[in-house]
């Protein structure tokens, strides 16, 4: 049976993220929510495969957040992601400097990169009612050296995944997306409304 109640400004649903992009994506969607931000260890472990880095980060950042929202007493429901930018297998994670920052987009530039979502929504104990993971290929154009440098200066990716944040000044570097742009910003809207209301969570 459908978990109930529906979300409501009262009973909102738990965005377990403190990234402004994701609640951007939610408040445009107008699904209720307030945010309780947990931890998760995000370092890659070697030769992890994609897939089971973003299971187990969100899995870590489910159980993380659940801990701290469960002070409140009441049931409550959790949204929790991480996405990863992903190039010949290898995972992008946020540029430690301004040189690892260029490489990066020297790495994806005049080619087409896969850029995977993992979300899950799960009740305050037990297994994830949902759990799903969201790919998205984007292709950029041949970037010059002077470019990538101007934008690693500009200061726009040094929090992203890959480096660069296609919703600012890298939209310029994109030459196509083949499926869901707000899962390459950072939490595929579409996908996420349909598994709530699958959940009867939202109408």
């Amino acid at each position: 049976m459908p978990p109930s109640p529906s979300l409501s400004p009262s009973a909102p649903l738990v965005l377990g993220s403190g990234s402004p992009r994701r609640r951007e994506i939610l408040a445009a969607a107008r699904v209720p929510f307030e945010v309780v931000v947990g931890d998760a260890d995000e370092t890659v472990r070697a030769r992890e495969p994609a897939e089971t880095y973003l299971e187990r980060v969100v899995l870590a950042k489910l159980a993380s957040v659940r801990e701290r929202a469960s002070a409140s007493g009441a049931e409550r429901f959790v949204l929790v992601a991480d996405t990863s930018v992903v190039v010949d297998g290898a995972i992008l994670g946020k540029p430690s400097d301004d040189r690892e920052g260029f490489e990066m987009l020297a790495r994806l530039r005049a080619r087409t990169h896969e850029v995977m979502t993992r979300f899950a929504i799960a009740a305050m104990r037990g297994e994830p009612l949902h759990a799903s993971t969201v790919r998205t290929l984007v292709t950029f154009r041949a970037i010059e050296d002077a470019e990538a440098w101007a934008y690693v200066a500009s200061g726009e990716g040094r929090d992203k995944a890959g480096g660069y944040a296609v919703q600012g000044l890298a939209s310029t570097f994109v030459e196509r997306i083949d499926g869901s742009y707000s899962n390459v910003v950072g939490l595929p809207a579409c996908e996420v409304v349909i598994a709530l209301r699958r959940l009867g969570l939202f109408a």
